[in-house]
């Protein structure tokens, strides 16, 4: 499993030009699934990833979890993350996972850290051609 985290402001994704999925600040995050990935790898870079410290506190110091500042989440299947380029100029995406058993483990994710956040959680759509807009937050 691999998870690109950005801090955002806020963000958005759009289907078809519906809007499905709005937060405001929070974790705009990626989430690549691959072949060996298993609920409890998922479980693992949840909880790592709603532990993380980086929003700032009032001294200015990054020192609070999205749970801390009771912030939202918006979560997008990326299948990309698990590119290989490293031969020839066409990226080879053969560790990622197939798509009934990606969705499936992009299902869980999303549901378990909803349970986790205590909160509803926004998304993409699985396979879905997205259009993502974000306002970044930080260096």
């Amino acid at each position: 499993m691999r998870l690109l985290i950005q801090r955002v402001n806020h963000a958005s994704v759009k289907v078809d030009g519906e809007v499905i999925g709005n937060i405001g600040k929070g974790f705009l995050v990626l989430v690549g699934i691959g072949q060996n990935d298993t609920r409890e790898i998922a479980d693992k870079y949840m909880k790592k990833m709603l532990g993380l410290r980086i929003f700032e506190d009032e001294n200015q110091k990054m020192n609070k979890s999205i749970k801390d500042i009771h912030g939202e989440i918006l979560i997008i299947s990326q299948f990309t993350l698990y590119a290989n380029c490293k031969s020839g100029n066409r990226p080879s995406f053969i560790e990622a996972c197939e798509p009934k058993k990606a969705n499936e483990m992009y299902e869980y994710f999303k549901k378990t850290c909803s349970k986790e956040l205590e909160k509803d959680i926004q998304s993409g759509i699985f396979g879905a051609d997205m259009k993502v807009e974000l306002l970044n937050d930080g260096p």
